[in-house]
């Protein structure tokens, strides 16, 4: 009588790293190794529309813009991104006051 072995069917489990964004488990610390990921997953309460990672080359869930403190932030740290510019762009498109070239017009 030969006893056979019984497999265990592993689930795809995910990982919450914002609301309504959720990776694939182990993806998020690769996510935090891309240039302007440091702080992917830090930010559980901000829905996935408040981040403006992807706008600039960074992962998912970076560069969250829900406040307007965490938006002058986001410009801020927007150097660490491959493409500044379109951080910047997003949080100018999100916080229009925050553009210094609006003021200048007005």
């Amino acid at each position: 009588m030969v006893k056979e072995k019984k497999r265990a069917v592993r689930s795809v489990k995910k990982t919450t790293i914002a609301k309504g964004l959720k990776v694939k488990r182990g993806v998020q610390s690769k996510l935090q190794k891309k240039p302007g990921g440091s702080n992917v997953g830090e930010y559980k309460g901000v829905s996935k529309g408040d981040f403006c990672g992807p706008s600039g080359g960074a992962p998912k869930g970076s560069y969250p813009v829900n406040t307007r403190k965490r938006a002058i932030a986001a410009k801020a740290y927007s150097r660490h991104a491959p493409n500044p510019a379109g951080i910047k762009k997003c949080v100018n498109r999100k916080w229009p006051d925050l553009d210094k070239k609006s003021k200048k017009k007005k």
